[in-house]
């Protein structure tokens, strides 16, 4: 059975409210490309699947951001901006997994991203910059995001997230 749920909550806490962006994917292929959500914290439950998460939006608030997962025999990508620093130290890994970031050691100056949760023979990979682009624009959704973008005659949006944002018409730029 292939299934596959996004939904954002706000939650309770001791220093206010905190919105947290959730994604379920047990034996699927989920994406979730561009201008999809404005919290910082997002929490990835995954089964047997590919799963791909674009925290470069302009609509992301500043400060550290947070990914908890929850992963089995699963691919997790997060796109993020050139300059994140990926904080894995509190994510435990049971069998073959690992996190794949191939700017590891260069990256300084930027965000945090803390990763969190257990990763069960999974992996997660982490793309920046033109990569990221790149991954971004090979994808149905970026098709999807053109169309609509030059039906409202707007930008589109999946492929920069963090320069251009959502709704900006054409003659802006």
């Amino acid at each position: 059975m292939n299934t596959q749920h996004t939904v954002s909550t706000v939650k309770s806490g001791t220093a206010g409210t905190e919105e947290v962006a959730r994604i379920e994917a047990y034996y699927t292929n989920v994406k979730r490309l561009g201008h999809w959500t404005a919290a910082r914290t997002v929490e990835v439950t995954a089964r047997r699947s590919s799963v791909q998460v674009d925290l470069r939006s302009a609509s992301i608030p500043e400060g550290d951001l947070e990914v908890r997962i929850v992963g089995e025999r699963s691919i997790l990508k997060i796109l993020v901006p050139d300059g994140t620093v990926v904080d894995e130290s509190e994510l435990e890994f049971a069998g073959r997994s690992e996190v794949k970031d191939a700017q590891r050691h260069s990256a300084s100056g930027g965000r945090r991203l803390k990763l969190t949760g257990v990763l069960k023979r999974g992996e997660v990979r982490i793309v920046r910059g033109g990569v990221a682009t790149l991954t971004a624009m090979f994808s149905r959704e970026f098709v999807d995001d053109c169309r609509t973008a030059h039906r409202d005659g707007t930008l589109p949006t999946v492929h920069a997230p963090e320069s251009v944002h959502e709704g900006t018409p054409r003659n802006a730029h």
